[in-house]
């Protein structure tokens, strides 16, 4: 007999939530859907709300939760509207929470989600890079079982499974290189927001395709690798990889390289932390390495991209720091998608706040949140005076 387990997706009607509900979809049986949320999109939320037979849906804006009431009337399905109701749905607990919500707005119902001591499959990037001593704590404090679902990390997840850490010498993250891995420097600054979100490799949001782009993204997987896997900031390393097939590689102190292989789709690392320690079925085609030709592989230029190199310097210098990078990226990603800024100041801009906002180490939620907040209105300041 089949064993159900319950299931809440915060951030549902992202790309990250509809792969995740589209593997819960071809084993219905198998799950009860507890919460779903979404920032906006009541429509969708609702559709998917009652399909999935949710306990509640949650909306984060406010202002859209009488039509997200409306579109539930008669279901019996509890809809919530605002920020708050966002960290109460992740905290009536569920056997496994998918934390998909993308930026800060995730910091909360993540944690929620964490005190609740069950598995949290993390796919927030900004939850481990702004709060990463915090939320590690809180894992270790609550028992709780936090799961990676970025195809990178959850690739080293699988690549150190039976192995001692003691013995890592290399963990090395891959990156795709984005839309703009072999343009000029002057072909960078007439980068328009329309090429900066058409990803070679991947189907993902606006934000997250222009962080692939700058290779911001790959510096906030370096962030957040380092309180996953603490093996040591040094031994954490970044290869452009092209073919986007390699995931990510744990080479061992025998000389042993372990590497995870899989297609370009987000569904195989949402079904590795969906049936961890298990295994299930995904309808992603198989890899024809054959039919691939080639993997290749490149060292990443920094001058041209200098995200990783700040994301690396923000790790090192901890506390606080890493957070008000996250922050001042955020700014001048929305900057730059509404057309305020070129592409190339999106580091610059982050640059500028860095050497401008040198917070306390946070020692608490509130603390990181107050953090994330000032830094905002710094890097909002800056883009003025720019």
């Amino acid at each position: 007999m089949t064993q159900v387990r319950t299931l809440t997706v915060l951030g549902a009607t992202g790309s990250v939530g509809a792969s995740t509900l589209d593997l819960v979809r071809r084993q219905r049986e198998a799950w009860r859907v507890v919460a779903l949320t979404a920032h906006s999109n009541a429509i969708d939320l609702a559709r998917l709300a009652h399909e999935f037979s949710a306990e509640v849906a949650v909306i984060a804006d406010e202002a859209r939760l009488p039509e997200l009431r409306e579109a539930l009337a008669g279901t019996g399905i509890e809809a919530l509207g605002g920020p708050a109701a966002l960290a109460e749905a992740a905290a009536r607990g569920a056997d496994v929470t998918v934390a998909a919500i993308v930026g800060c707005a995730g910091l909360a119902p993540t944690m929620a989600a964490i005190e609740q001591g069950g598995v949290v499959a993390l796919a927030n990037k900004e939850a481990l890079v702004s709060a990463g001593e915090v939320m590690t704590a809180a894992v270790v404090r609550h028992g709780a079982t936090l799961l990676p679902v970025d195809s990178e990390h959850n690739a080293i997840f699988q690549c150190l499974q039976g192995n001692d850490p003691a013995h890592v010498r290399w963990i090395t993250l891959t990156a795709s290189g984005g839309p703009f891995r072999d343009w000029s420097w002057d072909q960078l600054c007439a980068a328009t927001p329309a090429q900066a979100i058409k990803h070679p490799n991947w189907d993902m949001g606006a934000k997250i395709s222009v962080d692939s782009a700058t290779m911001f993204n790959k510096g906030l997987e370096l962030i957040e690798a380092h309180h996953l896997f603490p093996v040591g900031l040094d031994k954490l390393r970044i290869i452009v990889h092209p073919q986007s097939i390699v995931h990510s590689m744990v080479e061992y102190r025998d000389g042993s390289t372990l590497a995870q292989l899989g297609p370009s789709d987000m569904r195989v690392p949402i079904a590795s932390a969906l049936a961890w320690p298990q295994r299930m079925d995904t309808p992603c085609e198989p890899l024809d390495l054959a039919a691939i030709g080639e993997l290749t592989f490149r060292l990443p230029d920094e001058e041209r991209f200098p995200a990783t190199r700040l994301a690396r310097e923000a790790a090192q210098a901890g506390g606080g720091i890493p957070a008000v990078l996250n922050a001042a990226n955020e700014i001048a990603v929305a900057a730059f998608l509404a057309g305020q800024i070129s592409f190339t100041r999106i580091a610059a801009q982050v640059d500028l706040v860095l050497n401008a906002y040198a917070p306390a180490p946070p020692a608490s939620l509130s603390d990181v949140l107050a953090v994330d907040s000032e830094a905002r209105e710094r890097a909002r300041e800056l883009m003025e005076t720019a």
